[in-house]
């Protein structure tokens, strides 16, 4: 999973200002109103941003998107800079109490982090075939934007006729960054052409069956309990909607994007962009929240990919197979019994066996966990528009307000990318006890300030995912050794991006070299590989957080477990991971240092 949308959203708006009445106010009793001070930051920062409110169940400005211009930016970097240089001048940290202090270093951390990140805005590529803002649109509408009256369907059509704007500030966004150099290659254009048309294919803009946006917003509005002439007058106002602003609008994404395309170039890695190589140190900082080398972790990943295969081997003994390791890897990957049907029942029986791996998870839990998440979670395919660009798998946390689960979506678009041994593995990971458990109980902790509990840091989120998949062997999953296997594959395919991302990015690997160490030394075929190294292209710096966070965690837990002996316990450590929802790695250790010096005998 990579950082959720939530959560990119929590840290661009949440401190974006807190309002006149918190700067002019005579100054509390030091410490005894910082929460309300978070507080406030963070719901002045959901009312600037419609789309986190949203998000987070909250109606305001439910008719509206985000401003994406660079001025509006600007403004909301300064808000957060001043709100960071009053509570220095306002709270003593070393007054506070723990839990106050630990959000005071977070807040601080947050902005300077921003401050700092500034100089490198211009650096991200707004369109790109993984998440870019091309089919982020009509995935936030379909997702997230709830109908359960006529003022939400209204609001609804009003963000569809909202769309040719939005556009068009991300495209402002995109030939600015243009103009200084900065464009994704151009292999990466064909998914953000293709999901473009994919959003303006079917009815109303064409011939055939509904288009996912038009059939969501009519399913939607069917459901309500209204007349049907009020639900005829919203469909219509929603099919004019999409044939004069979404249609028009993507039309002309279409025909920029195609200009764009025509200028890029075929050099893949962050070291091709101005000051790239300084701009990648930047990225690995951010993703890691260390500052571990590229060549550092380059060198993790390679000691990593030697220890996997080794654990490899020892399940091809185990099986009595015959020949190496690149042998074995053929076998899985041909062998028809590791992959569900490629018809529209074996697509759902993936799904079906995923949910029934997490049930089966579920029941196991209350022996390595002493919190457990209230809200529920649910596993579904990725819709159809954006299933061609979307990544293998990922999870959408649940709603503050409860209106909506947390839900692990799987890609079932390609089922030769999803082999039935890999199943528990990714459903840990994503569902129970990874993503779920991991963002469901940080939205569900009552004594922190909203910020932290919305907020996220790769490292953390996704070192616990993968430090989950291998979790799940301890609780007793993986009877299969076909699907223990699949549990490394995805711990290798963690190691590998280390190597990878770092040979693109920092030592100007081609994105051909690259293809061919993944093929060399993982299952796969040339299509996923070439898949996960374009995600890998656009997103400098990402893939390296998984493994790099879930080492730490093993290393935080062996380090418990020694020091705490016969005090220590699985649910006690990992209720210490979650307690204080996402946090730099460096901080998580002081927590869970703090955790096992006070745990009782």
């Amino acid at each position: 999973m990579q950082l959720s949308r939530r959560q990119a959203l929590v840290s661009a708006s949440a401190f974006a200002l807190v309002g006149c009445a918190t700067a002019t106010d005579s100054p509390p009793a030091e410490g005894g109103d910082i929460n309300a001070f978070f507080e406030a930051a963070f719901d002045e920062g959901v009312a600037r941003s419609p789309e986190l409110a949203t998000s987070l169940g909250d109606r305001r400005g439910y008719d509206r998107w985000n401003d994406e211009t660079e001025t509006f930016a600007e403004a909301t970097l300064r808000r957060r800079v001043a709100l960071r240089d009053e509570m220095r001048a306002r709270w003593n940290v070393a007054n506070l109490s723990a839990s106050d202090a630990l959000s005071y270093r977070l807040f601080d951390q947050g902005v300077t982090r921003a401050e700092q990140g500034w100089r490198w805005r211009n650096h991200r590529y707004v369109f790109n075939h993984f998440g870019g803002a091309q089919a982020n649109l009509p995935a936030f509408l379909i997702n997230q934007h709830q109908v359960t009256n006529v003022a939400d369907a209204e609001a609804y059509v009003a963000r569809l006729n909202g769309i040719r704007g939005k556009l068009d500030q991300q495209i402002a966004n995109a030939e600015h960054s243009a103009s200084l150099g900065i464009q994704p290659p151009k292999f990466s254009y064909e998914g953000v052409l293709s999901s473009s048309r994919n959003v303006i294919a079917g009815a109303p803009f064409a011939d055939g069956a509904d288009s996912p946006l038009f059939a969501d917003f009519k399913t939607k509005v069917n459901r309500l309990e209204i007349a049907q002439t009020e639900k005829d007058r919203l469909i219509a106002a929603g099919r004019t909607a999409m044939l004069s602003s979404v249609k028009p609008a993507y039309e002309n994404l279409i025909a920029v994007m195609t200009q764009h395309e025509a200028r890029a170039t075929t050099d893949d890695g962050a070291w091709k962009l101005p000051d790239g190589d300084e701009f990648y140190a930047d990225r690995l900082r951010n993703f890691t929240t260390t500052e571990r080398s590229a060549d550092e972790i380059h060198n993790i990943g390679l000691e990593n990919v030697a220890r996997l295969h080794g654990e490899m081997r020892t399940i091809m003994r185990q099986v009595n197979f015959r020949g190496d390791l690149n042998a074995f890897f053929e076998f899985m990957e041909t062998d028809p019994r590791f992959y569900v049907a490629d018809t529209a029942a074996g697509r759902a029986d993936y799904v079906r066996q995923a949910t029934a791996v997490i049930d089966a998870m579920r029941d196991r839990l209350p022996q390595y966990f002493g919190r457990l998440p209230r809200a529920p979670m649910e596993v579904r395919p990725v819709e159809p528009f954006r299933e061609r660009s979307a990544g293998l798998a990922f999870y959408s946390g649940p709603a503050a307000d409860g209106s909506r689960p947390g839900v692990y979506y799987v890609n079932t678009f390609d089922v030769k990318a999803i082999p039935t041994y890999q199943i528990e593995a990714l459903a840990y990971h994503e569902g129970i006890p990874g993503h779920h458990m991991q963002i469901a109980i940080a939205q569900e902790l009552e004594s922190v300030p909203r910020f932290r509990r919305f907020g996220g840091y790769t490292a953390y989120s996704e070192g616990w995912g993968l430090y989950t998949e291998r979790l799940g062997k301890e609780m007793g999953a993986y009877q299969d050794p076909y699907s223990d296997f699949g549990r490394l594959t995805m711990e290798l395919r963690r190691a590998i991006r280390l190597v990878v991302d770092t040979g693109v990015h920092s030592k100007r690997w081609t994105r051909r070299q690259a293809v061919d160490y993944i093929l060399a030394n993982q299952p796969g075929d040339e299509a996923s590989a070439m898949r996960d190294m374009g995600r890998y292209i656009v997103m400098p710096g990402q893939a390296t957080a998984y493994m790099i966070g879930q080492m730490e965690i093993l290393r935080l837990r062996e380090e418990a477990r020694t020091s705490m002996g016969a005090r220590y316990s699985i649910s006690g450590f990992h209720d210490a991971v979650l307690a204080n929802g996402a946090v730099p790695l460096d901080i998580l250790g002081e927590l869970v240092r703090e955790w096992s010096s006070a745990a009782p005998s």
